[in-house]
């Protein structure tokens, strides 16, 4: 009987991370919203994502700042407000999104979404 050779798979750790950052429920939307709005208040990020509750977005907001992805500031005005931005490892995702985004336009069904 002739021995199956078989090979063992493994993710690359780094890719492995990556997903388990970006894959999380909700990570996505939050950076594509700072993406392509810029420096968002809590309510303002709450507002663009209708679905995702207070305590959720709390939560994935300490948990992409802690990543280093997403960091947040006071803006020094006349209403000195707390704001989240894209550090720069999280701008660096721009072009990842995009190319999700022009996956998702191609591959995905509007039934898909319902």
């Amino acid at each position: 009987m002739e021995q199956v050779k078989t090979t063992e798979f493994s993710l690359c750790p780094k890719f492995e991370k990556a997903f388990a950052i970006l894959g999380k429920k909700w990570n996505g939307l939050i950076i594509d919203v700072l993406l392509e709005n810029g420096p968002q208040r809590f309510g303002e990020l709450r507002q663009k994502i209708p679905e995702l509750s207070d305590r959720v977005l709390v939560e994935r907001l300490k948990e992409l700042e802690s990543e280093g992805i997403i960091s947040k500031a006071v803006r020094c005005d006349e209403s000195s407000r707390l704001e989240y931005f894209l550090s720069n490892k999280g701008k660096d995702l721009q072009q990842a999104m995009e190319q999700i985004q022009h996956w998702a336009e191609k591959w995905v069904t509007a039934e898909e979404c319902s």
